[in-house]
C-alpha cells in the first residue's frame, strides 16, 4: 500500500478510534525484514522498535501493534528514496497532518523514528 492510499483512508475516517484501528491494521502489512538488512533500534520509544534498511527499502519491527502501524506508516512514507531526498521531506509535518490521537509517548517514539530518517 502506497503512503497516498493511507494517507486517504485516514482522511475518510471521523471517529478517532476506528482511525487507530485502520493504523493497527496497517501494521499487519509489514513486510518481513530480509536477510542482509541493516536494523537500528530506535530508542526513545515507549516499545521495541527496529527500523532495518537494505538500499533504499525499509523495513519494521514492533512490538506493540498500534506502534507497528506507525512504523508501518512512517516507512511507507520514506520507502524507496534516499537519504538526501528523506531529509529534505517533512516527515513530522506530514504525519502530524494525519491527526491521530497519540498519547505523549507514542508521540516521543514518532519523533524519535522521524530523527532516525532524518540523521540516515
Amino acid at each position: 500500500m502506497m503512503y497516498a492510499d493511507m494517507k486517504s483512508m485516514l482522511m475518510m475516517a471521523d471517529d478517532p478510534a476506528i482511525r487507530l484501528e485502520m493504523v493497527i491494521d496497517f501494521g499487519k502489512n509489514l513486510s518481513p525484514v530480509p536477510d542482509g538488512a541493516s536494523c537500528t533500534e530506535i530508542l526513545g520509544c515507549a516499545s521495541f522498535v527496529q527500523i532495518c534498511r537494505l538500499g533504499n527499502r525499509f523495513y519494521g519491527v514492533a512490538d506493540s501493534a498500534i506502534v507497528r502501524g506507525i512504523v508501518a506508516i512512517l516507512i511507507t512514507m520514506v520507502d524507496g528514496r534516499g537519504a538526501d531526498e528523506i531529509k529534505k521531506m517533512d516527515l513530522a509535518g506530514e504525519f502530524a497532518s494525519l491527526n491521530l490521537n497519540l498519547g505523549a509517548g507514542r508521540l516521543n517514539g514518532v519523533n524519535s523514528m522521524i530523527r532516525f530518517f532524518q540523521n540516515l
